[in-house]
C-alpha cells in the first residue's frame, strides 16, 4: 500500500495497530516509497474527512465526491474497519464487485480506492 500512495501521490496515516512502516519486510516491500511518502499518525489524520473502505453496505466508490482532503480509511484483511470507526467516518463507502468474489485483498482495494481519487482531482497531491 505505501508503493501505491506513492503513485497515486498520496499520503499515510498509520494507527497504533498497523505493522511497522520500517520494519524489514515493509521497507523491502514498499521499495524504498516509504521515504517519499508523507506519513502522520492517525490522529493527525482524523481532521480531513474520513471515508471508510468497506467490503460490503457501503455507498459505491464511484458515486461518492472524493475531492480532497480527505483520510482514506482502511482495515486489516481479515477484520476490516472496526464498527465503531466505521460508524464515526463521515461515509462509508464499496468497492462494487459483479463477479463471485466476496471481497479483495486490502492492497487490491486501496490501489482502486486510490486510483478513483486520483482520476477525480486534478491536485497533484491527494
Amino acid at each position: 500500500l505505501v508503493r501505491t500512495a506513492d503513485a497515486f501521490g498520496a499520503g499515510i496515516a498509520l494507527s497504533d495497530e498497523c505493522a511497522d512502516a520500517l520494519g524489514p519486510r515493509a521497507l523491502r516491500a514498499s521499495a524504498g516509497a516509504i521515504f517519499r511518502v508523507p506519513v502522520a499518525s492517525w490522529d493527525e489524520g482524523q481532521g480531513d474527512r474520513r471515508v471508510a473502505l468497506v467490503a460490503h453496505g457501503g455507498e459505491p466508490l464511484a458515486s461518492l465526491d472524493l475531492e480532497p482532503p480527505l483520510t482514506l480509511l482502511l482495515g486489516a484483511e481479515r477484520e476490516g474497519i472496526p464498527d465503531d470507526i466505521v460508524a464515526q467516518s463521515h461515509k462509508a463507502v464499496t468497492i462494487p464487485l459483479p463477479g463471485d468474489a466476496e471481497s479483495l485483498n486490502v492492497a487490491t482495494a486501496g490501489a482502486i480506492a486510490l486510483y478513483e481519487l486520483s482520476r477525480r482531482t486534478s491536485a497533484s497531491r491527494i
